[in-house]
């Protein structure tokens, strides 16, 4: 069984079909790029895995989309319980105006869980999840925004990973940071599929053959092209893709 499955899925602002029969099926404990120029519908398509596009008016779905078998726009869907499994990175780093901790707890205590114990040991395995505790386990008590960019973005993974999600979306998550800083989250992505499924909008083709599994190249809102990332980037079967991989337009 596949982790995340859509099948004839169209998306609508208004009446502007964003999306266009999208069908794509990823398996679990993999990451997956999705590519193509700006405006293209990567990011639209992102955000339905998690509801995301819910919260914008005049927006409607057409299709279906299933995480673990389960249709997640059926009706008596439980939103919240889907963003607990379905947790979310974006482009620039966003801490809350909190400390560290606090941070990392936040998800947790909107949750309901009071036991200081279990908020502690899940604070702290997240923040060694993202390889960031040796920086701040001293400063767990001190604002957020102390923290450098490529900092502050783990501190965002790992506030996503402390409500133990299975699956996590990640908006072009290394756009607003430095090339060390990239290369850091780029290792953890890789890293972190052990143990989640991952799907990564990225404008950056070294990074998306880097970290992802699969890739899928959308253009004009449609899907030309889901396949292996060696494949993508070696032998694509669509011209379109070649010359976007190329650089030929986008």
């Amino acid at each position: 069984m596949y982790k995340i499955e859509s099948k004839n899925v169209d998306f609508f602002y208004g009446t502007f079909r964003a999306l266009k029969n999208i069908n794509i099926a990823i398996k679990a404990n993999t990451v997956t790029a999705l590519i193509g120029p700006s405006g293209c519908g990567k990011s639209t398509y992102l955000r339905l895995f998690n509801r995301m596009n819910d919260l914008i008016d005049e927006t409607r779905i057409t299709g279906n989309i299933f995480i673990d078998g389960k249709d997640i726009y059926a009706k008596g869907v439980n939103i919240d319980s889907l963003r607990k499994n379905v947790g979310m990175v974006f482009q620039k780093p966003n801490p809350f105006p909190k400390t560290i901790f606090e941070n990392v707890a936040y998800g947790l205590r909107v949750n309901g869980v009071t036991d200081k114990k279990i908020i502690q040991e899940r604070v702290e395995t997240s923040i060694k999840l993202v390889a960031l505790w040796d920086e701040v386990k001293d400063k767990l008590k001190k604002s957020a925004f102390e923290l450098s960019g490529g900092q502050q973005q783990r501190l965002c993974i790992a506030r996503a990973l402390a409500i133990q999600p299975s699956v996590i979306l990640m908006d072009e998550p290394t756009s607003a940071l430095d090339p060390i800083s990239t290369a850091k989250i780029e290792e953890l992505i890789y890293e972190l599929k052990t143990q989640y499924t991952i799907v990564i909008v990225t404008h950056n083709m070294q990074q998306a053959g880097r970290v992802s599994d699969t890739t899928a190249f959308f253009y004009m809102g449609e899907l030309i092209e889901h396949d292996k990332t060696k494949i993508i980037f070696t032998n694509p079967k669509h011209e379109r893709t070649q010359n976007y991989i190329t650089g030929r337009f986008g």
